[in-house]
Parts: structure tokens; sequence; C-alpha cells
């Protein structure tokens, strides 16, 4: 690792006007902002794996107070620290050299923590509370439509207190799973971002972790304990709608179902791939996983409590 103290700071200056561009091109272009947000972490991810914490920290720290030079007010700078805050996590797990499992959960992790903290400085500093005002715009969308298909047709398509009675019991179990929906899409954003930036960092130098297939994937044992302990709460305790512990049942139940069905969509590949199935197929049993994911929770529950893929294999290579 270099440590002239005069490289480290070209190479802070060149990462702190890249990161800047980034992020300019990802808030204010429309075209091409997924793209350049996807890699707006690879200066400081690269950064980081070059040089200690610390150093990275302030690199990352002068990278979002110069966005706010490009306009955008105070609203730039809570998007801007996502991605520097992501990008020190990956390039420092890098730099440590620790392990794929490692590298995911501290990179999620820090999206979570980072959204949590800016959600709430918003709402209680700013008084806004953009997820609250979310749900308000499609309840007010909703209705709506209600109104114009009731215009349109002279006739309502369902009764207007079944409809608002139904609207309401939807939008609160919504509300409800908030915790576990922003816990899966700061997991899933961060396995984006890592998949797309790992492998332009290891074109340019440095070492990473070799990430096993899809096919071999195996999820802690305990998710399936925790999944039995929720299961017998739902059928024995029935907490009623609204109360902590059914919310807390409702988001665990949540995240495990998605963890269960990548782990029956993962045995699904270890048997097309076992059979040297053409790659399609692959595709085509992710996609009929969905609709099917009730069936395929039964083979990630069966995958994960017993070992069935060595049954599997010994039938199949007979």
């Amino acid at each position: 690792m270099p440590n002239n103290h005069t490289q480290k700071l070209t190479h802070g200056a060149m990462i702190i006007a890249i990161f800047a561009i980034l992020i300019a091109i990802a808030y204010y272009v429309p075209v091409i902002s997924l793209a350049a947000a996807l890699f707006a972490p690879l200066p400081m991810a690269w950064y980081s794996a070059k040089y200690d914490l610390a150093t990275s920290i302030v690199t990352g720290v002068v990278g979002c107070l110069i966005t706010l030079f490009f306009g955008g007010g105070l609203f730039i700078l809570p998007f801007s620290m996502i991605f520097a805050v992501c990008g020190i996590v990956m390039g420092n797990a890098l730099h440590k050299g620790k392990s794929k499992a490692y590298l995911f959960m501290s990179t999620g992790i820090s999206l979570l923590i980072t959204f949590a903290i800016q959600y709430i400085v918003a709402v209680k500093l700013f008084e806004q509370d953009f997820i609250k005002e979310s749900f308000q715009l499609m309840r007010d969308s909703y209705m709506e439509s209600f109104e114009l298909a009731k215009n349109l047709t002279g006739e309502m398509p369902m009764n207007e207190e079944a409809f608002k009675e139904t609207l309401n019991l939807m939008f609160q179990h919504m509300e409800m799973s908030i915790p576990a929906v922003v816990t899966l899409s700061a997991f899933f954003f961060a396995f984006l971002l890592i998949s797309v930036n790992l492998p332009i960092l290891k074109r340019l130098g440095i070492a990473i972790p070799k990430f096993h297939a899809f096919k071999d994937l195996r999820l802690p044992k305990t998710i399936l304990w925790i999944y039995l302990i929720v299961l017998t709460v739902q059928l024995f305790v029935r907490p009623e709608i609204g109360t902590t512990l059914y919310v807390i049942v409702l988001n665990f139940s949540f995240v495990l179902w998605v963890l269960l069905t990548i782990q029956g969509i993962s045995f699904l590949h270890f048997v097309l791939d076992l059979k040297r199935a053409p790659a399609f197929l692959k595709v085509l049993a992710t996609i009929l996983a969905i609709p099917l994911y009730n069936f395929v929770i039964l083979l990630g529950i069966l995958d994960l409590g017993f070992d069935i893929r060595s049954y599997v294999s010994g039938k199949i290579r007979k």
C-alpha cells in the first residue's frame, strides 16, 4: 500500500473530483442517472481499498461537501452521503481482506443505517416524513382512480365503503411492513452496487474476494428456526392487527419469505446444473418462482433443514 503523503493527497483530490461529477450526473441528468448512481461509489471504494479508513472518511466528507457547489441545496447532500458511505465501507472491507459475506453484510447494513439516520433527521429537524407523504400520494391516487371510473361509467366498480375499507386495510399492511421493505431494498441495492463495481475494482488492481456460484448458496440454518418460531406465533398466538407483536411478525415473515424463496431458487439452479440444463431453463425457473413462491419456499425449507442436495445428486448421477 502506498504511504507517500503527496500521492495520497493527489489521489484524494482526483477521487473527490470524479465522485462529485458522478453524483452531479446521477442527481441532475435523467437519462443516465441510474448508470451514474450505480458507479458513484466506485471512486470512494477504490480509494478506501488503497488507503486507511481515517483518510478515506475525510475524503468522503470533502467529496460530499463539494457536491453542494453543484446546486440543489441541502437535498443533494443526503444523496451523496449514501454513495460515499457505501463506497468507503466496500473499500475498507477490501482493504482488510474480508470475506465476501462480510463485504455484502457491511455494505447493506451501512446503507440501512445511513438511510435510517437521514430519515430521522428529516422528520425531527425538517418535519418532512417522505414515507408518509408517499403513502398519502398513493392513497389519493387510488381514490382519484375510483372517482374517475365512477364518473366515466356512471357506475361504481364496487361499494364505496367496501372500497375505502379495503384500501385502508391494504395501506395499513403496507405501512406496517415498511421496516422489512426498507431492509430488503437496502441489501438488494448493496448487492447491485457490489456486483457492478467489484469487477471494475479488480481491473484496477484491487484484490477481490471470490464469490461462489448462486447454485451453491446455503443460508444459515438459523433462518429456518426463526421461521418456525414466527410460524408458531402466527398459528397459535394470532396477534391482533396493529399491535407491536403483529408488526414484528409481519416484517419477519416478509423477510423470511424472501430469503427462503432465494434458497429455493438456488436449489432449483443446483438441480438444473446437475442435469446440465441450458441457461434459459434457469432463467425460466427463476421467473416462475415468483408466482409459485409457496412451492419454492417449501423447497428452501427442505434444502435448509435436510440434506436433500446429496439425495438428489445421488439420484441424478445414477
